[in-house]
């Protein structure tokens, strides 16, 4: 029987592969070993890279930074003028407080005025702090406003730069104990008028002159609520207590 082959094969030569054998199409030789596939060389030892003898930024380190200095001052005043208020406004941490709720016990002692909604009352002291920048820290210390208290203030004083005197414009007769304290014990203060409902009850330059202080007493206008306000009071006690270092640093 003759054979048949498909007219489109190319015959091939004589000794030679078929061009449509496995081995011309994929190049193994016919009867051949097969091709073991060779495993990938091993990749070189891994050596770290030499260290440089310039230490780069991210691992320089200087000398540690120096804690900020701490400062004490005081928030004084009298019964209910906003001190509590005054210290967590500008507390950064949440404000140690040592309220108790007023009682029948305290009627006609303890009077915080006809515009105030206070329930509550300063059996201790308030405790707060802010940072003002890297080398500066603020501990403030509210003190008790009522006149039972007044033991307590020479302790608080201790250690203080200076204070920040809260009135009640409304009241001017409540703050005139710890104006007194102040300038027996010599310490630097500020008098903060505390605008209640956004007014006062009088001008500054009236009560400049009810509270009898002098001249080189600051007399600051703020808003115990509002914490930029008392930021801004708090930097006029700051200012008036390094005016004293240097003058008598000076001396």
């Amino acid at each position: 029987m003759d054979s048949v082959r498909s007219p489109e094969w190319p015959v091939a030569p004589l000794g030679g592969l078929a061009a449509n054998s496995a081995s011309a199409r994929y190049g193994q030789p016919v009867g051949g070993p097969p091709t073991v596939p060779q495993p990938p060389s091993a990749p070189p030892p891994y050596r770290p890279p030499a260290a440089s003898a310039t230490p780069t930024a991210d691992t320089r380190t200087g000398p540690p930074a120096a804690p900020p200095i701490p400062v004490k001052l005081l928030i004084a005043g009298g019964f209910g003028v906003g001190k509590t208020t005054t210290v967590g406004a500008i507390s950064e941490i949440a404000p140690l407080t040592t309220e108790a709720e007023m009682t029948s016990a305290g009627i006609g002692v303890d009077d915080p005025g006809a515009r105030s909604g206070k329930t509550t009352t300063t059996v201790a002291m308030d405790f707060g702090c802010v940072t003002i920048d890297r080398s500066l820290k603020l501990y403030l210390f509210g003190t008790p406003g009522q006149d039972r208290f007044g033991f307590m203030w020479d302790d608080l004083a201790r250690g203080a730069l200076g204070a920040l005197v809260v009135v009640d414009s409304s009241r001017l007769d409540d703050c005139y104990p710890a104006i007194d304290f102040f300038e027996r014990a010599g310490l630097p203060f500020v008098v903060g008028v505390n605008t209640f409902d956004g007014r006062l009850t009088h001008e500054l330059g009236a009560i400049r002159w009810a509270l009898a202080i002098g001249d080189h007493v600051p007399l600051v206008q703020f808003d115990a609520r509002e914490r930029l306000s008392v930021r801004d009071a708090l930097l006029v006690v700051l200012d008036r207590a390094l005016d004293r270092a240097v003058r008598e640093k000076g001396a």
